[in-house]
Formats: C-alpha cells, structure tokens, sequence
C-alpha cells in the first residue's frame, strides 16, 4: 500500500536486477553546433527586423538543459514512488540516480535493487524489509492522520523511518502537566503531547526521547525539540500562572523562565545544539550499514592493519540486448576469518560493501551484506581449510566501469581487506554469436520454479555455484572427490525461416593441457537443448574421480548452420 492509499503487487526477483544507465550517453544527445555559413545566412527582407523568438534556434546549452529537464521530469507511479513511498528512506545520492534514468524500464529495475539492497533476508523469496515499510506507511496513515496523509505527519514520518517506539507517553487530552526538575518543576496545563522512547537507533544512540506536540489540538502532532511548547500557559502568554513553588517571588526574573546563571544557560545551549543534531540525524534517510567501510572504497583509504585477503571472480550474462548481469562471486577462507566462542559455537563475521563506479566517478551499483559463519567450536579447527562464497548479481549495461570491494573482519575490526580492477561489460551485438561466461562451479542443479531468478547462484533455472581462484591467471582447483560442473548460454543463434527452428552442433571437450590430449570429447544437436529458439544453455556435470592430479580444460564449440558462425570459449582447471 502506497501512501497514497494505491495497493501493489511485489513480485520478488532474487537476483537483484537494476537497470542504471552508463555514461557517455549524454554527449550523444548533444546537437552538433550549425555552421558558421548557417549562422550567417539571413534572409535579405529580414535585415534590421527582431527574429521571431518562436522560430530562433535554441543555443546548445538551452538544448542540454532541455533535454536534461526531460529525463529528470517523473510522472505517474515513479513521482509517487521516489516522492511519497520511499520519500524518507532514500538517500540523496539514489536520488539523483533516480532521476537521472532515461526510461521506465530503467526506473522500474532500479525501484527492484533499491528493496534488494536493504532485503534483511536476501535468501527469503519475499523482500521483508519492502513488506515491513509499507505496512508501516499503512500503519501511519490508519493512526496518524490529521488533516492530511498520517505519511506526511512528523509521527507518520519517523515511524515510517524508525519503526514503532519502545514506549510512549501519551497525553491526548493535555491539561495540568508536573514538569519534571529538568523541565523547571511545578504545575502547568499542557496542549496534547506524546514522548516516544527508542532504546536504541542504529547511527543515532541509545534511549532516544522524541516529543511531539498538539498546539493547534487538530491531531496533528508535531516534532519539537523544546520541552517548553507544551506549556500551553507559557505560550498563551501567561507566565505569572506558571510559577513553580519553589519560584522566588522576590528574584528578578527573565521572561518566564527566570533569570539563569552563565552555567546554566551554559548547560541550555549545548543540550539545545544535542537537540537540533538529534533532530537532523532522526529526519535524516536511515544510515549505511558499513560506513567504515565506504572510506577504503571512496577515499582509497590506506589499510593500517594486516590485509584481509579474498578473492573475486567475475561473469556476465545476457540479460537483454542493452542489459547484462554480472555475477560477482567472493571468496573467503575460514583460516583468515577471526572466530569467537561464546556457549560452544565459534562465530565470525565478515562486512562486505561494494560499489560499481563510472570512468566518470558516477556510481551506478552498490552493495552491502554481513557474511556470519558458524561451527561448534570442537569442529572449528577442522574447517579452518574451507571457504565461504558470496554471491551478488548486478545488471549493468555494456561498458566500462570500476569495481571497488571492501571487507572488515568484525571480531578484529583492524583486519581489512579492499579490491579495485576495472570492469568492461561486453555487449552482445544482434545477429552475431556470442555466449555467456563459461563457468566451473562445484554445484549445480536445477532449481524449483518457485526458485528460478530467486536467491544466490541462481542464474534462470540453474544453481551453480562457481570456483573461485586468486587471480585471472590461476586456474580453478577440484578435488578428485567432486565433480566438475560446467554452464555457459549461446546467444543469437540463427532460426530457419522455413522450420522455425535453429541448426547448431554443441561440442565440449576435455584437455590435459600438460600432454595436450583429449579426455572426452562429446557432439550435441542444438535441437536438443531448445530446437526453437535462438539462446540455449550448455550445462554438463562430470565426474573427474578417474582424472589424474594435474592441468586440464574445458572447452565449448559451437557450430551454427544457419548463420555460418562459430564461437568457442575455454576454461582451465586442477585436479588435486
């Protein structure tokens, strides 16, 4: 439910799609300046006249700005969303990215990451954190509506941002009030306030206080950081009824409070600049995860403690002819990773934030996840030589950009580790052969159909969690106990106009690249794998018990009839 009372249907992705345009886009759409012949020419009848300035042609720079103003006007169910639904959640650098989408299509892939990337529970086939915001905004306008939207109230706003408070006070009907020693003490008739107490707000503190108050008594309470506004005597203008009894009748006094001493109005002021800090950071979007992680990605912050070593493997997959997915894999071994053992069970976090830049520095993707890792303790040791992968699929459109990772050990806050390589998504080109990555993973399935698109290493139906090596140059390893699985999409495929069909031979083949001798060598029909369409999927699980420790690869062919196109891609590997 919207703000505005409008129901959606949440149809949860998984795999975080995101559709951010690159850059470079924009001096495309500039128009070429006319000649100097064209700026010239003028017509001999129109000498010593003004031009018409409904037919003058526009400066370049009026054009830019046009066009511009254009892509950044939102309509419709995108105003809403960007001004109503995610109005005090969205920080201001999504913001501008929001506005800067050049299309629907874009604009709805980015509503999908922006829930994604703050999803709770990335494995749970709903977003619960998307569920829980706009049960809150429900919750607000059911309660909190007063002449207007209960979204659109201070109330509305802060329970939408902050959830429920863990106490309130409420005083709806004011009337005489005791002030606290803080507050002066004595007796007084208050308007309707509330004070909504926080434990904890992750960024802000601990025992947060919020104070609301009715002055018009219409319902509409409003957030205020003077205690005073609810003294209603005080601000009808009659502070002689609203002497404390321990008021000296003989003291000079300084307007209802009294006169102060340096001290005391001391303390005031630095309690008043708390409340307005207080005030910016509670009406502020809800904090990053990992800030401190943001410093190593941003700044290239220097690393003070030991390195944090993980390694990164990317892919890409075709999504559409503009949009490509980029699996991001992560691996960590236990060994690096600092446990605590707290009642039998061994526990280490690891943080992790990255971030998609432009050549230009503009970022286009972000992504933050905690990584938690649990063993019994008497087992520890034991898994100490594992790994832990993360996942993270980010669509992107062809071209080239940066990718920056961070990691932080939590339980040793010094143990950091960062990476940075450029990122050339490639693009798929209509009516030519191409394919997808062609990835070893360790497993491999097929998922339900409540799973496809759903969840880590899901890429459409499959599951296929890929091997990971230290670098580009290291081949992936497998031990004789595993099998090999191999995945990899050919795209582009070329269709009979008579048969409707394709007309491609699918061949892969195992080398031991130390002998150069073929292992297996095994020929598909297309038909097979989809006789009617241009894209299919090579998928193959293999068994390599019987493969001797040493250097392999695995490579695909493919061979098109119709298009007369052939492609091939290859992937080394180890047998331990």
């Amino acid at each position: 439910m919207t703000p505005n009372g409008r129901t959606f249907l949440f149809v949860a992705l998984g795999c975080g799609l995101v559709f951010i345009p690159a850059t470079g886009l924009m001096a495309q759409q500039v128009a070429s300046p006319s000649s100097p012949a064209q700026q010239q020419a003028q017509p001999a009848s129109g000498q010593g006249q003004e031009p018409d300035p409904l037919k003058r042609e526009r400066s370049d720079k009026d054009k830019l700005a046009a066009q511009k103003a254009v892509r950044q006007e939102l309509k419709g169910t995108y105003k809403t969303w960007l001004e109503q639904d995610v109005a005090y959640i969205i920080s201001d650098e999504e913001r501008r990215a929001f506005k800067n989408l050049s299309n629907d299509e874009e604009r709805d892939a980015f509503e999908e990451q922006f829930w994604l990337r703050r999803n709770t529970n990335p494995d749970s086939p709903e977003n619960e954190f998307r569920e829980e915001h706009y049960r809150r905004i429900v919750y607000a306008n059911d309660h909190y509506a007063a002449g207007k939207p209960g979204w659109k109230t201070d109330r509305g706003h802060i329970y939408i941002s902050w959830g429920p408070p863990d106490s309130i006070e409420q005083n709806p009907s004011g009337g005489l009030y005791e002030k606290s020693p803080q507050e002066g003490g004595g007796t007084t008739s208050a308007f309707p306030f509330e004070v909504w107490n926080y434990r904890h707000i992750d960024g802000i503190g601990e025992n947060i206080n919020l104070e609301f108050v009715d002055t018009c008594q219409c319902g509409d309470y409003h957030f205020t950081t003077d205690s005073t506004e609810k003294d209603a005597l005080l601000h009808a203008g009659n502070p002689a009824s609203n002497k404390s009894p321990n008021d000296d009748p003989h003291a000079s006094k300084d307007g209802p409070a009294g006169l102060k001493s340096p001290s005391e109005r001391g303390r005031e002021q630095v309690k008043e600049f708390d409340n307005i800090e207080l005030a910016a950071k509670i009406f502020a979007p809800p904090p990053e995860k990992f800030p401190d992680l943001e410093s190593f990605i941003s700044e290239h912050k220097l690393l003070s403690g030991p390195v944090f070593p993980f390694d990164v493997r990317t892919d890409f997959v075709k999504v559409t002819d503009g949009m490509v997915l980029v699996p991001i894999t992560l691996q960590i071994r236990n060994r690096d990773i600092t446990f605590v053992t707290k009642n039998g069970v061994s526990t280490g976090v690891v943080n992790i934030l990255g971030k998609v830049t432009t050549i230009t520095h503009k970022t286009v993707q972000t992504f933050e996840d905690p990584v938690q890792v649990e063993q019994p303790a008497e087992l520890l040791e034991k898994t100490l030589d594992r790994q832990e992968v993360y996942w993270k699929a980010l669509p992107l459109p062809p071209g080239l950009y940066r990718l920056d990772i961070a990691i932080k050990d939590v339980n040793n806050p010094d143990h950091i580790g960062v990476y940075g390589h450029s990122l050339e998504v490639p693009t798929y080109h209509d009516e030519k052969l191409a394919t997808s990555s062609l990835i070893l993973g360790d497993q491999m399935n097929i998922v339900s159909s409540r799973e496809i698109g759903n969840g880590n290493f899901v890429i459409g139906n499959t599951y296929i969690r890929p091997r990971v090596s230290a670098n580009l140059a290291t081949p992936v390893s497998f031990k004789r106990s595993q099998q090999l699985n191999f995945w990899m999409q050919v795209y582009n495929l070329g269709i009979d106009e008579v048969t409707k069909s394709n007309q491609a031979i699918v061949t892969y083949q195992v080398f031991d690249t130390t002998t150069n001798t073929m292992i297996l060598e095994k020929h598909l029909d297309s038909k097979e794998l989809g006789e009617h369409s241009d894209q299919l999927t090579v998928e193959k699980t293999l068994p390599i018990a019987g493969l001797q420790p040493g250097k392999y690869k695995v490579t695909i062919k493919i061979n098109d009839a119709i298009s007369k196109q052939e492609i091939a891609q290859s992937a080394p590997f180890v047998v331990e």
